[in-house]
């Protein structure tokens, strides 16, 4: 019996001491913690590849379509006394010089068009690739409207655009004509004033009527209409075109070989300058400024800023926000 209580006893003090030994260490379990403000968790290296600045652009079969013909030089423009024509030019017809530094260069609408309207004044001053005036193609075009989010990957020489005809021919070639600016509502010069002659009496002595020139129909001397951005070109003649039909256009306007991209996420900017976000071994980061060249909609090309061997951080830097405007009727917000 008084084994027995002794063996219970035993166990009991077995069972504290464990107890004690669990609650006497001293001992905090980790937990999952936020990592450090301004950690960088996606990264990426630049790479090297060939791009080709290409976009798709849905249009239709358009009959004498309007487009613009740009400055080739910056300069003064000066307008030749053209007069609007109905018939179609058959070779490249010179309507304008621009002058720099003394020195005309020619502005010409191309064969099988007429004028359709001056966009500019005559001595303006005008810029190099800004439209000038406006031409009518005669016969069948194609029409694509540019959205702004496209423009700027389209805007630079349109080298190569492909056609197909929805239900119908392709793909062929489509040579683009002028350039994809939106072109204000034009003018036409204005037609020389009739000839006027004292009028011979009737023999009675009395004097001869005059008869006024009929005016033409309304419409006839309107200028070119405004445009919204948008790529006009032709197909060879031997492709049938139908007034309407939808077309897809594929446009390349650029291609590069071999050269250091970076995925678009990556970079604050899509044309001309932007900003990267260069990682150091520490983690942290270091806007850079970079020049950027062609892009495909998913990686970009940068042309300098970088050497190529950078970690560069993902998503790009954000841009600075607008300075607060002053308060309309305060000035400064402080009240009145």
């Amino acid at each position: 019996m008084g084994g027995r209580r002794f063996v219970r006893v035993g166990v009991v003090f077995a069972a504290g001491v464990v107890v004690c030994g669990c609650s006497s260490s001293g001992e905090k379990a980790e937990t999952p913690g936020l990592a450090d403000r301004g950690t960088v968790f996606t990264t990426v290296k630049p790479a090297r590849q060939d791009l080709t600045n290409r976009i798709s652009l849905s249009g239709k079969v358009t009959i004498n379509p309007v487009f613009g013909v740009v400055a080739p030089v910056d300069g003064e423009l000066r307008w030749l006394d053209k007069r609007p024509s109905k018939t179609p030019a058959t070779r490249p017809l010179w309507v304008a010089s621009v002058w720099d530094d003394g020195v005309p260069r020619r502005v010409e609408i191309p064969k099988d068009s007429t004028l359709a309207g001056r966009l500019m004044d005559d001595h303006a001053d005008v810029t190099r690739g800004m439209p000038v005036v406006s031409a009518r193609y005669a016969g069948y075009g194609i029409v694509a409207d540019i959205d702004s989010g496209q423009a700027y990957r389209i805007s630079g020489a349109v080298q190569n655009v492909r056609g197909q005809i929805k239900n119908g021919p392709g793909p062929f070639d489509c040579e683009a004509l002028g350039t994809i600016a939106a072109l204000p509502a034009g003018t036409i010069p204005e037609p020389p004033p009739p000839a006027t002659t004292a009028p011979a009496a009737n023999p009675s002595g009395a004097p001869a009527v005059v008869t006024e020139p009929e005016p033409e129909a309304p419409g006839q001397d309107a200028g070119s209409e405004a445009t919204g951005l948008r790529l006009v070109c032709t197909a060879p003649e031997d492709v049938k075109l139908i007034n309407g039909a939808a077309v897809t256009l594929d446009v390349v306007t650029a291609k590069a070989s071999h050269v250091l991209v970076l995925p678009v996420e990556a970079v604050a900017g899509i044309q001309g300058k932007g900003k990267v976000d260069v990682v150091g071994p520490d983690q942290t980061r270091k806007t850079v400024d970079v020049t950027l060249g062609l892009t495909d909609g998913k990686v970009v090309e940068i042309r300098k800023g970088l050497k190529g061997d950078e970690t560069i951080a993902v998503p790009g830097p954000d841009l600075p926000t607008a300075a607060p405007q002053p308060d309309d009727q305060g000035g400064s917000g402080a009240p009145g």
